[in-house]
């Protein structure tokens, strides 16, 4: 279920980051097909909750430092070790594809972190993507961190919609996936839910904290390489996180 409200506040945000200057009410509410009633409240209650100020008068609305400021507080209270991004760094210069670092979201992965590959075609991620647990290899590395429980939970609500030829398409068929990728130590993505990508995810717990670690690329330079990625993850996991 999405809240119309919240969405609205997220897609202002992601709005201001892409295009990087104030805008009127006007603007937006063009720019969304908003209503400019609905716009003028939205604006208006974030204006003054301190969430947006106008740095010129009548020049356009802009998000106020405090985003900035709550977020730092945030991230203070539980942030993602600094080593783990020079863990994809390492990944990406010894495999030449992108690196990912993801965890859990309800019944998704959610991208905390990713280093693109240098290739010109290479597999495309951004911190903030959102993708299915139980069709990805990056979710089921993740799945295979919880209780049988939680796992259960999990994929008896999940929409098992066929993305591709590849994708599993039953909890049972993912149940057994999971425990036969458990037995190997290595989770292998083979176009399930995008066609002719390929990836190797390894699940990585911390204290406190389950990631999971993909490296992931065209299906054509990743299907002979996965013995090989996986030694190369492994490797690259234990000199990091024991420097």
């Amino acid at each position: 279920m999405i809240v119309k409200q919240a969405a609205n506040v997220l897609d202002l945000i992601e709005f201001f980051a892409v295009h990087r200057r104030p805008a009127t009410l006007a603007e937006i509410a063009k720019h969304f097909e908003w209503p400019r009633s609905s716009t003028f409240n939205l604006l208006g209650t974030l204006a003054a909750r301190g969430f947006l100020y106008e740095p010129r008068a009548r020049g356009g609305y802009y998000p106020a430092p405090m985003w900035a400021a709550l977020i730092r507080e945030i991230e203070a209270a539980q942030p993602i070790p600094a080593e783990l991004h020079g863990l994809l760094e390492a990944l990406v210069r010894e495999t030449g594809e992108t690196a990912v670092l993801a965890a859990a979201s309800g019944s998704h992965a959610l991208f905390l972190d990713a280093v693109e590959s240098p290739h010109a075609i290479r597999y495309t991620a951004q911190p903030g993507k959102l993708v299915p647990l139980h069709v990805t290899a990056t979710g089921r590395a993740l799945l295979s961190q919880m209780t049988p429980e939680d796992r259960a939970a999990i994929l008896r609500k999940a929409e098992f919609k066929r993305y591709t030829d590849t994708t599993l398409m039953t909890a049972a068929v993912v149940e057994h996936e999971v425990q036969q990728s458990r037995k190997l130590g290595w989770f292998e993505g083979r176009g399930e839910y995008t066609t002719d990508l390929g990836g190797v995810a390894l699940p990585l717990s911390l204290p406190n904290r389950q990631f999971a670690v993909l490296v992931a690329g065209p299906m054509m330079r990743i299907e002979h390489r996965i013995a090989e990625f996986v030694r190369i993850m492994r490797a690259a996991i234990e000199r990091q996180l024991s420097a």
